[in-house]
């Protein structure tokens, strides 16, 4: 299995450009379903996930032709079966995504309950009851939703309490086919949720307030095939922002869209680093030899991104100062905190708070990822300590981050894969 091997120490210096967003990408994937001509769909980032997404069309015998440059043209026409199969689904929760289109276009779908990282109960009881309001009769059965609707789902109104991401997507995707008006009350206002309504409207479908917590979506009777570029991922971006704030050094990320990082771009330069943009880069100056200690809540877009939570754990077990970082969106999302504990990090665990002492430097050590984000926060911690550092289990950076060790390679890093 491969390793991660990172000898620290080494300033931050170049360019390199931002992939496209995962969690875009799948919930664009999952929408090829809906139209009745081939989708293309380009800055598709080289990632486990969409692999498995794309696995999990071809399974269905959707036609999907990958180019080399990482283009994709998804052709349902030779659909063949409706189900989404445990083998594929247990490693990613997104293919619950696949849910809606399959029962707006072909009236039936079977997904089996997904797995995917280890943080919570992230639960599919939300999706469940907003296609049941649509006029979806579900079981569970074995471990599968087993979905069905007599004729299109019916428009609806529907509430998410909590706000779900994922749920507003498959709403989303259901409602564009379904008989009548859908009104999402309390939806996700993520960029990731505004591109796939982007998407879908450039498929024909009929959708107004996306990026609102207030989403409308009146039902049409089919949607064409189109041209789509996914979003640039805006938490890799963030991450080598962090990265760099923490190693100090200069390093521009281009095809990036910094508006959708404003949260986190202001808590970098409260830590002290310099942070210039423009329409499609961000440029980031770290010159102090460490970075200011920086308060956090996580939640909801347009707040701090839980998915940058372990990335700011890591800057600030280095900072000058002491700092507090609550978690409100998942449970259980501080695993990182005991590994970069083993690399000397002073860190308290206060119910769903980290306590966190600033130090003046960590030691390498070796240390095991247990989800994606998290093990980006080891590899982050990697790059400031003394010494060397091992990280084991990297499948799951390669869920979240395309190439992670040749673009920090690019930039200075002294970082290797080792199996």
């Amino acid at each position: 299995m491969d390793k991660l091997l990172i000898k620290g120490r080494s300033p931050l210096n170049g360019e390199i450009y931002a992939s496209g967003a995962k969690n875009s990408a799948l919930p664009i994937l999952a929408a090829s379903l809906l139209s009745d001509s081939p989708v293309r769909v380009g800055n598709l980032p080289h990632l486990n996930d969409v692999t498995t997404m794309l696995e999990l069309l071809g399974s269905m015998g959707v036609d999907v032709m990958l180019s080399d440059d990482m283009e994709v043209e998804v052709d349902t026409s030779s659909i063949k079966n409706l189900d989404a199969r445990y083998e594929l689904v247990k490693t990613m929760r997104a293919s619950i995504l696949v849910l809606g289109p399959l029962l707006a276009k072909y009236q039936e779908a079977t997904v089996a309950l997904p797995g995917g990282c280890a943080i919570g109960s992230r639960p599919v009881n939300l999706h469940i009851e907003a296609m049941s309001a649509m006029g979806a009769e579900i079981n569970i059965e074995d471990g599968y939703i087993q979905a069905s609707v007599n004729g299109r789902l019916k428009g609806c109104e529907i509430s998410f309490d909590p706000v779900s991401v994922t749920g507003t997507e498959n709403v989303i995707m259901a409602a564009s086919l379904a008989q009548g008006l859908t009104t999402i009350n309390n939806a996700a206002k993520e960029p990731e949720v505004i591109d796939l309504a982007n998407c879908l409207s450039s498929m024909g479908a009929k959708i107004q307030g996306a990026g609102t917590d207030i989403i409308k979506i009146e039902g049409v009777n089919s949607l064409s095939g189109t041209s789509f570029s996914v979003m640039p991922d805006r938490v890799e971006v963030g991450t080598y922002l962090t990265a760099t704030a923490m190693t100090g050094g200069k390093v521009k990320i281009k095809s990036a869209k910094p508006q959708y990082l404003s949260s986190v771009i202001t808590k970098l330069e409260s830590t002290g680093a310099v942070i210039k943009i423009g329409e499609d880069w961000v440029e980031i100056t770290m010159e102090r030899d460490r970075p200011v200690a920086t308060s956090l809540t996580t939640g909801p877009y347009p707040s701090f991104p839980t998915d940058m939570q372990a990335q700011f754990v890591a800057l600030n077990s280095i900072a000058e100062g002491n700092s507090t970082i609550t978690e409100t969106v998942f449970e259980n999302r501080f695993m990182h905190v005991q590994e970069i504990a083993r690399m000397g990090g002073d860190i308290a665990l206060k119910g769903n708070t980290a306590v966190i002492k600033g130090i003046k430097g960590l030691k390498g050590a070796p240390v095991m990822a247990t989800d994606l984000r998290a093990s980006a926060s080891l590899v982050l911690a990697g790059l400031v300590a003394k010494g060397s550092t091992t990280i084991d289990r990297i499948y799951h950076i390669d869920r979240g981050y395309e190439r992670i060790e040749e673009k920090l390679k690019m930039l200075g890093a002294d970082i290797e894969r080792i199996s």
